[in-house]
């Protein structure tokens, strides 16, 4: 148990060693207004540099990620069926099938899923 503990102290601490170098080091000394400004033959930009984002795609994205990283977690417990219990499987994947229900519901009711409006 002692040896967990020192170990887990000492990746504690060195982690949190190398994140203190990284953010000491990263950090830019001069801020320079032409450097930062985009860059187009010598002369000033015609256009802004910047193209809007749609903020729809993003959810859409966002929403794919949620429901692949939940497919993902669903396809082991259909490994895991015959080491555990059928009651015990069956109400632990029938809880979870239900909160990603209530979740499509819900943003279906929000109207993130709708892509044209």
């Amino acid at each position: 148990m002692n040896l967990m503990i020192m170990t887990s102290m000492v990746l504690i601490t060195i982690t949190t060693i190398i994140m203190m170098l990284a953010s000491l080091l990263s950090k830019k000394s001069i801020i320079d207004r032409e450097k930062s400004s985009p860059f187009e033959c010598g002369f000033d930009p015609f256009n802004k540099s910047r193209i809007p984002f749609s903020l729809r795609f993003f959810l859409i994205a966002v929403i794919f990620l949620i429901f692949d990283v939940e497919i993902a977690i669903l396809l082991p417990m259909i490994e895991s069926m015959p080491t555990s219990g059928v009651g015990s499987w069956s109400m632990v994947s029938c809880i979870f099938i239900v909160i990603l229900l209530v979740g499509l519901y819900h943003e279906w009711n929000q109207g993130a899923l709708e892509w044209s409006s």
